[in-house]
């Protein structure tokens, strides 16, 4: 495993409406690919919980951004 990978759930329960799920997960996944060469190789998994449709857009790629840094201080660390 050479290269970051990434995985995600966005259940029905907590995200009632399609168009919000498509536009976590658009938006994670953009984040993802424009961070994807500073993280380190190993696998993400995003799990969605009540209440992310609160939050918007930019607020979200923010801690999406904040997660990132996080994992690559950790894995430079460790």
């Amino acid at each position: 495993m050479g290269h970051p990978r990434i995985g995600f759930t966005v259940a029905k329960r907590h995200v009632k409406r399609a168009h919000e799920r498509n536009r976590i997960k658009r938006l994670t996944r953009e984040s993802f690919r424009l961070h994807q060469h500073e993280l380190p190789a190993m696998d993400f998994v995003v799990i969605v919980k009540k209440g992310i449709t609160n939050i918007d857009n930019r607020n979200l790629k923010e801690a999406l951004e904040k997660l990132w840094r996080r994992h690559c201080r950790l894995a430079q660390d460790s």
